[in-house]
C-alpha cells in the first residue's frame, strides 16, 4: 500500500497539480492586495468612501455586507482577466513552437525522387569527366 502511494505521489500529474495549487494561492494573495490597496481606493474615490468593505445596509437586526461582496467580484474579475491573458499567451507560444517543430513529412515518392536526383547528378558528373 505504501508503494502504491509513493507511485501515486511521484506521478507528474499530482506534482503539477500541487504546483498549480500553490501558485494559485500565491497569485490570489497578490490579486487581493492589488484590489484592496489600489483598486478599491480608486473606486472609493468615485463612491465617496475609501474602503468598500465598510459598505453595509441593515434591515432590522440583519446586516448585509455588500461591500465585501463587491470586493470579491472585483477579485474574481481580475483573476479571470489575468488567467485569460496567460492562457492566450501560452497558447500562442505553444502554437508557434509547434509550427517551428513541424517538418514536412517525406513520402516514399519524395525519397525516390531524391534518390533519382542523386543518381542523375552522379551520372552527370561522371559524363562531365
Amino acid at each position: 500500500m505504501i508503494k502504491e502511494f509513493k507511485d501515486f505521489i511521484s506521478r507528474g500529474n499530482v506534482m503539477d497539480l500541487a504546483v498549480g495549487v500553490i501558485m494559485g494561492a500565491a497569485f490570489t494573495a497578490i490579486v487581493q492586495s492589488l484590489v484592496g490597496n489600489l483598486i478599491n481606493p480608486l473606486i472609493g474615490l468615485f463612491l465617496g468612501k475609501i474602503d468598500l468593505s465598510n459598505l453595509v445596509f441593515k434591515v432590522g437586526d440583519a446586516t448585509f455586507k455588500y461591500g465585501n461582496f463587491l470586493e470579491s467580484i472585483i477579485n474574481f474579475l481580475i483573476i479571470a482577466i489575468v488567467v485569460f491573458f496567460l492562457v492566450k499567451a501560452m497558447n500562442k507560444i505553444i502554437s508557434s513552437r509547434d509550427e517551428e517543430e513541424e517538418e514536412p513529412e517525406t513520402t516514399k515518392e519524395d525519397e525516390m525522387v531524391m534518390y533519382l536526383k542523386k543518381i542523375s547528378d552522379a551520372l552527370d558528373e561522371k559524363d562531365a569527366k
